[in-house]
Parts: structure tokens; C-alpha cells; sequence
């Protein structure tokens, strides 16, 4: 297992890469809010030699507008794995099963030669994922031993606790199979 961590703008841009092989960074949310520190984190992890993920907090509604204006923020390099934050929003809402599998979609579309995984939390999988798509891996949210998501479906991430911060791991043998992975969208 690969470990790895996840920050936004909550997180110190000085945040330490040791014993990491990935970094997701907060790049967006809806279609207003931009991570103030996304340059600053995602150099720390470039600098780090990190593959580098970043992910959008998604709304319901205004899909499209949604995707361009992530992929318009989010830096656009081969390599980089895309991420959507699916779960309830500060409003109580969430984007239903349908905008999630049209989101997915339409950030492959904009984005062909990027990966694109669905972040979900383990009730939002097993309890409000009827369609049981993730574009093109699942990254499950699960407070449990790392590596070890009470599912049945096929993951890619883990993020297993949020204590100190968000922390994960990758079902991957070695960096350099998941920079493979990542490079072969």
C-alpha cells in the first residue's frame, strides 16, 4: 500500500511529503470557490516528486458550468488524477446518482488524458450510490484500518482517518505503478 494524504485550504501549504507517494489537493467547489493555496500545495507536492491528484467539490446542479470551471483551475498536466467529492454539501444537499455519473463523464470528456476517480464516503456508497459508477476508480472514505473499507466494490484510494488530517492510502505495489497507472488514462 501507498500512502498519501489529501489538503485543502484547512491545511498549511508546508504540510510534510515524508514516507508519501501522493497528494490529492482541493482545487475547487460549485462554481465560485477556488483553494487559495492550490499553487502553493500542489508545488510542495510536484517539488516532493508526488503524483498529484486534485479533486472538486461537487454541487447539484449546473454540471457542465461545474466541470469547466474545475478543469479550468485545476492544473492541466498528463499524469494528474482528477477527483470529484461526492457527499452533502453545507446546505444539506448533494448532486444526485445521475449529476455524479454525468460530472464523471463529462471530466473525461474535458479531460481525456487525465484519470478521474469518485471520492465517496462508505454510507454514501453503500446507501445513496444507486449506479455504481466512479469513472475510472473509487477513492472510499472509511474510518477503519488503512486498506481495509468495509465494501465489496473495487477501490483505488483509501482515505481511512481524518486525525491528524486526511489520510490515505493506494492499492498499488510502488509509486511507480500508480504513476503508470495514472499516465495511461
Amino acid at each position: 500500500m501507498l500512502r498519501g494524504i489529501d489538503v485543502s485550504a484547512y491545511q498549511s501549504s508546508s504540510y510534510s511529503t515524508d514516507g508519501l507517494s501522493f497528494v490529492f489537493v482541493k482545487a475547487t467547489e460549485g462554481r465560485s470557490y477556488v483553494n487559495p493555496k492550490l499553487a502553493s500545495q500542489t508545488k510542495r507536492a510536484r517539488d516532493a516528486g508526488l503524483v498529484v491528484g486534485f479533486y472538486h467539490f461537487l454541487w447539484p446542479g449546473n454540471l457542465t458550468a461545474q466541470a469547466e470551471y474545475f478543469v479550468g483551475k485545476a492544473p492541466d498536466r498528463p499524469g494528474d488524477i482528477l477527483a470529484v467529492d461526492w457527499e452533502t454539501t453545507g446546505e444539506g444537499t448533494h448532486a444526485s446518482n445521475a449529476e455524479k455519473d454525468r460530472f464523471l463523464r463529462k471530466l473525461k470528456e474535458l479531460r481525456p488524458d487525465n484519470r478521474v476517480v469518485l471520492y465517496a464516503n462508505r454510507d454514501f456508497w453503500l446507501n445513496v450510490d444507486t449506479t455504481s459508477y466512479a469513472g475510472d476508480g473509487l477513492w472510499i472514505a472509511d474510518y477503519v484500518s488503512a486498506g481495509k473499507p468495509r465494501i465489496k466494490a473495487k477501490w483505488r484510494f483509501h482515505q481511512y482517518t481524518d486525525d491528524p488530517l486526511d489520510k490515505n492510502v493506494a492499492a498499488f505495489d510502488s509509486r511507480a505503478a500508480l504513476r503508470r497507472w495514472a499516465g495511461d488514462a
